[in-house]
């Protein structure tokens, strides 16, 4: 029997004001009487979970508009009556949401259960199942150990996921966050990995399997009984197969078979180093906001690398006339969360630039002068005078080093 359901895959912001009109479609198409319910294994280890379910219920009442029911499996270790409520619950459910937490903590708990195959069976009798964040993770056939890898430090490696999509025909290794910057000074794009260890996680793939990459607060609908695939939210989806890569931006809608390989699509050589930007259209307000705020975050990116504390402010600055601006546009609400997110983490960013003193750059041509002062004080001999002068340098935080190559320095 042919599969008449949708599974939604979600980079991040499952329960922000990004999504909700992405939650608030997908049950209008089911129906007033829809019965939506939350999985909240992911985040079963962690000690705030039931507040995590209780928010989603909140957000689902105040946000959605719709009753949210908590489907509690924490644990394959809980009692097997509330295990089996959960089961229930999950049967009856049309709407499933599965969010944040530890993709391999889920997949552990999930392994000698039934639930891979009520999630399976649900979607194929035409209920949807929205993934996000970690759950996104689980539902490929391999699924990527974030937490091991960047918390930890194993070697990048994959896991086998439920494999939920091969089930239905996609052979796909789903990777939220793809687009992250949370790093700051370091690469946190793709899911945390950045590139270098991407790219070797990329070649250990078997031939067949295709990356998905979701940007943050963006949702990949693969609608399985229309046959399509569509793109909601502010960023974009990457198909990576071989090598090549598809892009796919917001509301762009494409047939499914472009995910399995069968259906010519857009490509791009890869592998690509840079995030994406949001493309803006005519009479399209969203893309447009972000396509300003994605110019913004590449100076502000060139005010950080080259040390220009006022450019990195008039970023700021900028963003937040935009951010104001946008929160006036109904058309662009739901893009302000996120914005407000970059917002917030660029002061950071600066603030940690102001206080870590001058940058070397800045520094280099009075350092110039005074080491070559400090050589001639050598030079004549008047080694307390040079010595004072290092000193001082050091406690300014300036370290100089007399190597057999020279002199050389650096802002300790």
């Amino acid at each position: 029997m042919p599969a008449k359901g949708i599974i939604v895959l979600m980079g991040s912001g499952e329960l922000t004001s990004t999504m909700a009109g992405v939650h608030r479609e997908l049950l209008a198409g089911l129906g007033p009487a829809a019965r939506a319910a939350f999985l909240d294994t992911p985040a079963g280890f962690q000690l705030n979970v039931d507040q995590i379910s209780a928010k989603a219920a909140l957000y689902f009442r105040d946000k959605v508009g719709r009753p949210l029911t908590v489907a509690s499996f924490k644990s394959a270790s809980a009692p097997p009556l509330e295990t089996e409520k959960a089961f229930v619950t999950l049967r009856q459910a049309d709407f499933i949401l599965v969010g944040p937490g530890s993709p391999t903590y889920a997949l552990r708990q999930w392994q000698a259960s039934p639930l891979p195959e009520i999630l399976g069976r649900r979607i194929e009798e035409g209920a949807v199942l929205v993934a996000a964040s970690a759950a996104a993770l689980t539902t490929g056939r391999l699924t990527l150990p974030v937490y091991e890898i960047y918390k930890v430090g194993e070697d990048p490696r994959w896991a086998p996921g439920i494999d939920l999509l091969g089930r239905f025909g996609l052979r796909l290794a789903v990777v939220p966050h793809w687009n992250n910057a949370e790093g700051g000074n370091h690469d946190t794009r793709f899911c945390f990995m950045g590139s270098p260890r991407f790219r070797r996680l990329e070649g250990l793939l078997p031939p067949d399997t295709a990356i998905l990459g979701i940007d943050e607060h963006t949702a990949c609908i693969i609608d399985l009984g229309q046959g399509e695939v569509r793109i909601r939210g502010v960023g974009r989806v990457t198909l990576r197969r071989n090598g090549t890569e598809a892009v796919f931006g917001t509301a762009d809608v494409l047939p499914l078979a472009a995910l399995t390989g069968d259906a010519p699509e857009r490509t791009r050589p890869g592998p690509t180093a840079a995030p994406p930007d949001a493309s803006a259209s005519p009479g399209d307000p969203e893309g447009a906001f972000w396509a300003e705020v994605h110019a913004l975050e590449s100076g502000f990116q060139h005010g950080q690398d080259a040390g220009d504390g006022g450019r990195m402010t008039a970023s700021i600055l900028e963003l937040e006339r935009l951010i104001w601006k946008a929160a006036r546009d109904l058309e662009t609400e739901g893009s302000v969360a996120p914005a407000r997110e970059l917002l917030r983490e660029w002061t950071v960013l600066l603030g940690a630039a102001l206080s870590s003193g001058p940058s070397e750059r800045c520094l280099r041509p009075v350092m110039d002068e005074l080491l070559r002062w400090r050589d001639e004080l050598r030079r004549e001999q008047r080694w307390s005078e040079a010595d004072a002068l290092r000193d001082c340098l050091q406690r300014a935080r300036v370290v100089v080093e007399d190597t057999p190559d020279g002199t050389h320095w650096h802002v300790g």
